[in-house]
């Protein structure tokens, strides 16, 4: 078993909250991403380094890698490892103590317990007890950050978070197919009507006033009903654009929260 070390699967917005607090408290963190993510606010999410070779939020920098055997190098340097590993085969390899599903999918892509000694999941789509050993509420609320230890996290609405008085308005999805060639990018204002893409000759028009804080990647292949944007009302907020949001920084102490007590309660050495 590696000491020390942690898998998270998905280097999206709200995982990047756990990797940082894991990172943060002297874990060894590998991120384990798809060929081609598709994260909406990619300021903030590690796993950009798929396309970027390497990513920095906040300080922290991760670096996408080829081989397993590179990940030694990263820890030491203090650096989050990326790797392209869809199905998450490395586990059998590495043997981590713990696995967190952040994919944030609404459903399982074959995270289990036979994983890791200790396993978790981001949000629904799972049943702590029986797919992992925990899940972690990611709804909006009183709840949000909860740890399930039986049961499932509440089941997703469909409709984004309120935000300056805005839910649904805020969030853009694609009505076309096609390549996306962005016009603006992410950290612009804009006002409601104005252009920020377009699809295969199609435009993509601001849905409200305010910060473009997420923008899917120029030259991503899209298809209709697909998300592309999202926008926050608040013009003053702009530097949030670049940094880790409140939902995920508690959604990734809690997920710290469960990875050390299960690993006290199981007989870990920690550090």
């Amino acid at each position: 078993m590696h000491e020390n070390l942690v898998i998270v699967r998905g280097g999206g917005d709200i995982a990047s909250g756990s990797i940082e607090k894991l990172h943060k408290c002297g874990f060894n963190v590998l991120v384990l991403e798809v060929e081609n993510p598709s994260s909406i606010r990619r300021k903030v999410c590690y796993g950009e380094a798929v396309y970027t070779g390497e990513m920095e939020i906040e300080g922290i920098k991760s670096k996408k890698i080829k081989y397993l055997d590179e990940i030694n190098k990263m820890f030491e340097e203090r650096v989050i490892p990326v790797l392209i590993d869809p199905m998450a085969e490395c586990t059998q390899i590495l043997n981590p103590v713990a696995l967190v599903d952040g994919i944030l999918a609404k459903k399982n892509y074959g995270t289990n317990r036979g994983m890791a000694p200790v396993t978790i999941a981001l949000g629904p789509g799972f049943t702590a007890g029986k797919d992992v050993d925990i899940v972690i509420e990611t709804m909006r609320g009183h709840n949000l950050g909860r740890l399930i230890y039986e049961g499932e996290a509440m089941t997703n609405t469909g409709v984004p978070g309120n935000i300056g008085g805005f839910t649904k308005e805020r969030v853009i999805y694609s009505e076309y197919e096609g390549v996306i060639n962005n016009i603006h990018e992410i950290g612009d204002i804009v006002k409601k009507g104005d252009i920020l893409a377009k699809i295969g000759g199609n435009e993509v028009y601001a849905s409200i006033d305010g910060v473009l804080r997420g923008m899917i990647r120029d030259g991503f292949y899209v298809t209709k009903k697909f998300k592309i944007a999202d926008i926050d009302p608040r013009k003053d907020e702009q530097k949030n654009c670049f940094t880790i949001s409140d939902k995920s920084r508690s959604i990734g102490g809690a997920v710290l929260e469960a990875v050390i007590s299960s690993m006290k309660k199981k007989g870990f050495h920690l550090f």
